[in-house]
């Protein structure tokens, strides 16, 4: 009857769990089969199924086996136990025993399969008793059930099936980006393919199915793979929702922490190689429990700080984590045994890897769709930059006021048409208006500037009716035949022998020129006066026609008749400078020039703050002094591409001496031609851009004679320079008869002493009454003084003793070449007598 209802329940429930008695002892106490079964200190499992944790003791498990027929087993279901003895008493006596575990053969166990099976046969009128003794290194788990033998069979064939289908989504997930990965080559898909296995591969250790299938023949690799695939899991996890996440970028404190962790987590990979498989176990389960929990919480905050990826991120590590911390707290005895703490990782890495998928998948057609609005974000830019180019470009060959062509468009009109037509006779003219600086006294500047634009758009319908004209820019919608050369200059190229084919015509355009423009109900007269020069008769290049079209606009004759042509004999120029004009040019496009460096001492500190370049011609047979060099530029044109070399030049140089570790400003000088340039200020914000190092260390200095010239648009280009961040500087302050209260609107920062003022200093009291007035009242309007010409050590200190900030002439160096000045600043030597005492 017992056993006909053991029978009965057994195959009621397909499998039974067995109430069991345990027993542990320490791992050297020797006990054999005969002791433990006489001992009196079995005590009753509390729990449903023997789990222990990482324990190092024997446990002995016993429990009674009900009669029955048929053929039983006694299944393990935890496959990661190191030694198991399997004991069969009937009636006391031993009929069966078995050894196992995954520290033996994989053929040695008695039924081949991933887990612990031992067939019995229990029947007949007899007591029965199984007891197993189990040692291991890893958890302690004994998860028991006792089955009819087809049952068991019939169920692990649907679990097998289960199995197959959990490793077929791992696999076809791994492949599926592993083929986007190899199309797209981006590494983030890679490093979700090593994840993804690598969970695959701690399944498959965790169920012993890469025991049973891989290396049967191997258990300690068997047990190394146990101990490897747990941290290296993690560690390309970690890597994976980095990448995911694009945390590098989006919150660069979690980066570095999980940086530290994947590190940890390396670091305990290795350690499993030289710690006992105890500790190594415990250790590597440790610390993925709160890997995984980091994984779940930069989820949510990412989630919160707006990045798109982190739900999807969250939701599925989140199962994960849920599912790996069910895992391993059912390793460490701390959950009972039952289907969700057995394949709570199985079922989380499954939906993990599926809503991953999906989330991959997701971004990359994001993805696409950012590629393709930041492609027509990069057209809509390009054609925002052209349009500003274009807008830029006409900003730099017009004039402002007049909407002219400008200088610049005029000489590229008059080169193009000496390259093209050399054959051809051209005629430079140049007309201006004498009256308009009267026209400005009575009027103003605003009405002169109206004034300028109506004179501009009359001069232009005139000379476009001349014969032989050439337009200066001919467009759609307008067409431009003269251009500004100047506030109150003009330029237009005619063919000159049609000019003689059609004189009558000519006479008549010269007339209308010279009629009055009605404005605020007064007929003004602008007086023009024009000068002509005709290649190649009076000159083969642009800049010479233009100069001497202005020098014919000058002579007496345009004076007396409104018109001139150039006449060489009339020239006031000699024809020793007129050569010498060709070999400075020479010079200039040959680049025979040099600059050269004269340094500036801060009294206060002792140290050299900045180098003013000088420039130098030192392969020309006879020295010339600078100021005729800088006077002929300025006459020939040729200031303009000088100051922009020396610019330039001084870029190369600093450069070198920021190589040699001299952080110095250097000063530039400039001409005043230079600040009636429209786009001075724009070429010289364009150079600063270029060259971002040198951004507020090339000062320009201005001579106060030269501001005075023409004080409005002086004022107006250095303005225009401060506000695109270029420093500024007044030369050879003291020397002219500007005012102070235009001198207190400049935008400069400092202010440089002429040498006339300082030469005498140590020996007139008059001059040094007038500099310290003019440092104190420099210092009061916010500038930094500068006293040129210094050249001994006692005039040094005396401006020391009158605060000023700074001195520069011969007591500390002459002006010296770049590679001297540079050894010079390196030696330190010159400044000896300025340092001591």
């Amino acid at each position: 009857m017992v056993a006909a209802g053991a029978q009965a329940e057994l195959r009621q429930s397909r499998w039974i769990e067995p109430a069991v008695d345990y027993l542990r002892l320490a791992p050297a106490s020797g006990a054999t089969l005969a002791d433990v079964v006489t001992t009196a200190n079995w005590q009753p499992l509390p729990a449903e199924s023997p789990n222990f944790g990482y324990i190092r003791d024997t446990v002995w498990l016993r429990f009674e086996v009900m009669p029955a027929p048929g053929n039983r087993l006694l299944e393990i279901r935890y496959s990661q136990l190191d030694h198991i003895n399997y004991y069969l008493l009937r009636d006391g006596e031993l009929v069966n025993q078995v050894s196992t575990g995954d520290r033996l053969p994989f053929d040695q166990r008695p039924v081949k399969h991933r887990n612990f099976l031992f067939p019995f046969n229990a029947s007949g009128d007899h007591h029965y008793q199984i007891l197993l003794e189990v040692t291991t290194e890893g958890a302690m788990q004994i998860p028991l059930r006792v089955w009819q033998s087809a049952d068991f069979f019939e169920k692990t064939s649907v679990e097998d099936q289960l199995h197959a289908v959990y490793y077929g989504i791992l696999i076809t997930v791994i492949f599926f980006n592993l083929f986007v990965y190899l199309a797209l080559r981006e590494t983030t898909y890679l490093l979700y393919v090593l994840s993804t296995t690598g969970y695959l591969l701690l399944i498959a250790n965790l169920n012993g199915t890469t025991y049973q299938l891989l290396w049967p023949d191997l258990p300690w690799l068997h047990n190394q793979a146990m101990l490897l695939t747990i941290p290296l899991a993690t560690t390309f996890t970690l890597l994976f929702s980095r990448a995911f996440l694009r945390l590098r970028r989006s919150s660069p404190s979690l980066d570095r922490l999980l940086q530290l962790t994947i590190a940890a987590n390396l670091l305990v990979a290795l350690t499993t190689f030289i710690l006992d498989y105890n500790i190594a176990i415990r250790l590597t389960v440790a610390l993925a429990i709160p890997s995984c929990l980091l994984l779940t919480i930069i989820g949510p905050v990412q989630w919160v700080r707006g990045n798109p990826q982190a739900s999807y991120y969250t939701i599925a590590w989140g199962l994960l984590t849920l599912g790996s911390a069910i895992t391993g707290a059912h390793k460490y005895g701390l959950l009972p045994n039952h289907f969700i703490t057995f394949y709570g990782m199985e079922l989380g890495s499954a939906l993990e890897a599926i809503l991953l998928t999906l989330a991959l998948a997701a971004r990359l057609f994001q993805e696409r769709q950012q590629k393709i609005l930041a492609k027509e974000a990069e057209i809509r830019a390009m054609a925002a930059r052209s349009k500003a180019e274009l807008r830029m470009m006409e900003q730099a060959l017009h004039h402002p006021q007049t909407g002219l062509p400008n200088r610049t468009s005029f000489e590229m009109l008059v080169n193009d048409l000496i390259q093209r037509e050399p054959d051809t006779r051209h005629a430079v003219a140049v007309i201006h208006l004498n009256n308009l600086e009267a026209i400005t006294k009575t009027l103003g500047h605003r009405n002169t500037d109206r004034l300028l634009e109506l004179a501009a758009r009359r001069f232009n319908q005139i000379v476009r009716d001349l014969p032989g004209i050439h337009p200066v820019e001919n467009c759609e919608d307008r067409a431009f035949h003269l251009a500004s050369l100047e506030a109150a200059t003009f330029g237009f190229v005619i063919d000159s022998d049609q000019i003689g084919n059609a004189p009558r015509l000519v006479l008549q355009g010269l007339d209308q020129l010279k009629e009055p423009i009605g404005y605020l109900g007064m007929q003004l007269p602008l007086d023009p006066q024009i000068g002509v020069a005709i290649f190649p008769d009076h000159a083969r290049d642009t800049s010479s026609l233009i100069r001497r079209a202005y020098i014919a606009r000058e002579s007496e004759e345009a004076r007396d008749r409104g018109m001139a042509y150039y006449k060489p004999a009339r020239d006031s120029y000699s024809a020793e400078r007129l050569t010498l004009v060709s070999e400075f040019r020479q010079a200039l496009q040959q680049r025979q020039l040099e600059l050269y460096f004269q340094p500036k001492l801060a009294l206060r500190t002792r140290t050299v703050t900045g180098l003013e370049v000088l420039i130098r011609w030192p392969g020309r047979k006879g020295s010339i002094p600078v100021d005729e060099l800088i006077n002929m530029a300025e006459q020939t044109g040729l200031i303009k591409p000088l100051t922009r070399w020396v610019l330039a030049q001084a870029m190369t140089a600093r450069s070198e001496l920021l190589a040699a570790g001299h952080t110095v400003g250097l000063s530039v000088n400039i001409s005043p031609n230079n600040l009636r340039e429209p786009e001075f200020p724009q070429f010289v914000q364009q150079l600063m851009t270029d060259h971002p190092e040198h951004r507020g260390q090339i000062t320009l200095e201005v001579t106060e004679t030269s501001m005075m010239q023409d004080p409005v648009n002086s004022l107006r280009a250095l303005k225009s320079l401060n506000a695109a961040g270029i420093p500024l500087a007044i030369d050879d302050f003291g020397s002219g008869y500007s005012s102070l209260s235009y001198i207190k609107q400049l935008p400069a920062r400092e202010i440089k002493i002429d040498r006339s003022l300082v030469t005498d200093l140590a020996r007139e009291a008059e001059d040094r009454v007038i500099v310290r007035t003019t440092i104190d009242m420099c210092h009061s309007l916010g500038y930094a003084v500068v006293a040129e010409g210094v050249e001994d050590r006692t005039t040094l200190e005396l401006l020391d003793g009158m605060g000023c900030d700074m001195v520069q002439g011969f007591v500390l160096t002459r002006p010296l070449p770049l590679d001297e000045i540079r050894k010079w600043l390196d030696a330190g030597s010159g400044l000896a007598p300025c340092l001591s005492g």
